[in-house]
């Protein structure tokens, strides 16, 4: 029995609302698909902008959410025992984190696996959802945001004309 497995133990932990598949993209990507609490590590920012927006809680604060967080300890500063709130603008923020995250994972992924593995993207899609878990929500939704991003990024100086 060590310091850290205490730690985990007698970790604090709220509650945040998110979308379902960004939910499952969370718990499948730090729990290995295993529903529970989710502990960041501290190297990755979104640990880092969670510790940076929490407060303390109010007396008629519930925690209600759909993703259960371990808060972060660090050695100085907010403990997590006092400051163990995040309102509704935090978890806001903390959504659009997970989710800059996650598109960011898959369009590297959908680049990597076409350009460098000659793997198409429908595939890469379902590797992708099948990875993390990630059920509620379609892969066309997947491959659609894909397109637009590509499309924004790598615009070209002129659309090519179609004649019919």
């Amino acid at each position: 029995f060590n310091v850290k497995n205490l730690y985990l133990f007698m970790a604090v932990t709220t509650k945040i609302q998110v979308k379902d598949y960004l939910k499952e993209y969370i718990i499948g990507k730090f729990n290995n698909c295993v529903d529970g609490p989710v502990r960041f590590p501290d190297a990755l920012d979104l640990y880092h902008v969670i510790w940076d927006l929490l407060e303390k809680r109010s007396v008629n604060a519930i925690d209600t959410g759909n993703l259960e967080i371990i808060l972060p300890k660090r050695d100085c500063g907010k403990a997590p025992e006092v400051y163990n709130y995040l309102g509704v603008r935090s978890q806001k923020v903390i959504e659009r984190k997970i989710n800059t995250m996650m598109w960011a994972e898959l369009h590297t992924l959908l680049d990597e696996n076409k350009h460098e593995h000659g793997i198409n993207y429908i595939l890469s899609v379902h590797y992708f959802m099948r990875m993390y878990g990630i059920d509620s929500i379609s892969e066309d939704a997947f491959l659609k945001n894909f397109y637009r991003w590509r499309d924004k990024i790598r615009r070209k100086n002129k659309k090519r004309a179609y004649s019919r």
